[in-house]
C-alpha cells in the first residue's frame, strides 16, 4: 500500500535538528518495514523547497542555501518515490475547491487531496491530519498516531 508523505513529514525527515525528526524517521521506517511504499507529490517537493529556502525571518522559513536545499532534496529522492504530475489533477482540484468551499492557503491541501484521488492513494502521513478531514477517502495519520496503533 502507498503512503503519501506530506511536506511537514518530508522536512522533518531530513532536518536532524527538528524536534520531530526522530519520530518522523521512526514512522517512515516502520511503514517501509511493513512493506508499504512511501511516495510524495511534485506539489510537496515544491512546498519543501519553498520552506527550505525561505528566509528564517519569514514564517517557518529555514534560510537554507540552494545548495543545502538541493542536498536535502536528494536525500528525499533516494527515500521516497515521487508521483508524476497527472493532467486530471487539475479537474479534480477544481471540483474539490467548489465542493468544499476551499479558500486561501487551504488550496494547497486541496491539490494534494486531488492528486491522491487521481492516483488512487488513500493513506497520508502528515503532521496536520485535520487539514484533510473534509475530503473523505483519505486516511490521514500523524507519525505519533502511526507509532501508537501501527499501520493498516
Amino acid at each position: 500500500m502507498q503512503y503519501l508523505l506530506d511536506t511537514g513529514v518530508l522536512l522533518r525527515l531530513v532536518i536532524r535538528a527538528d524536534p520531530l525528526h526522530a519520530q518522523v524517521r521512526q514512522a517512515v521506517g516502520f511503514l517501509k518495514n511493513q512493506g508499504h511504499q512511501t511516495v510524495t507529490l511534485v506539489q510537496n517537493i515544491a512546498e519543501f523547497w519553498n520552506v527550505c529556502t525561505r528566509p528564517q525571518t519569514a514564517r517557518g522559513g529555514m534560510g537554507l542555501s540552494v545548495e543545502n536545499a538541493h542536498h536535502r532534496l536528494k536525500l528525499i529522492e533516494r527515500a521516497v518515490a515521487i508521483v508524476p504530475e497527472h493532467p486530471e489533477v487539475y479537474r479534480e482540484w477544481k471540483k474539490l475547491l467548489l465542493a468544499h468551499n476551499v479558500m486561501g492557503v487551504q488550496v494547497h491541501d486541496a491539490r494534494i487531496a486531488a492528486a491522491m484521488r487521481v492516483n488512487g492513494i488513500r493513506h497520508l502521513l502528515t503532521l496536520n491530519r485535520g487539514d484533510f478531514a473534509r475530503y473523505g477517502r483519505i486516511a490521514a495519520v500523524t507519525p505519533a498516531e502511526l507509532m501508537a496503533v501501527g499501520a493498516p
